[in-house]
């Protein structure tokens, strides 16, 4: 009995280090590799998703804890409420326009 159990422990651990060695094959060419980066990069932006997610329900709870205004109370520079800037005058030009020029022919 102990050869068949060193036996099917042998070829379990050909098949379980063929598998493997497959694997990394398939994970350095250059889809592979590619694969690992969009996964990479799905990755950090749901990350980036939960922390931004996170940090507004904190704000909120800070606000309300410490009786300030909530985010939609606060004044915004938007719309019509926002400060107009000054036009810029038209100062003297140095060309006189099209139409003087036509009658000094």
């Amino acid at each position: 009995m102990s050869r068949g159990l060193w036996f099917v422990a042998g070829a379990g651990a050909g098949v379980y280090a063929m598998s493997k060695a497959r694997r990394l094959t398939d994970s350095v060419t250059t889809e592979g590799l590619r694969a690992r980066w969009h996964g990479l990069t799905h990755a950090a932006r749901l990350l980036g998703e939960d922390v931004r997610s996170a940090q507004a329900t904190r704000e909120v709870e800070l606000r309300e804890s410490f009786g300030l205004a909530a985010l939609s109370d606060t004044p915004q520079l938007q719309g019509p409420q926002a400060p107009q800037a000054p036009q810029a005058q038209p100062g003297p030009t140095l060309v006189p326009p099209l139409e003087d020029r036509k009658n000094d022919h």
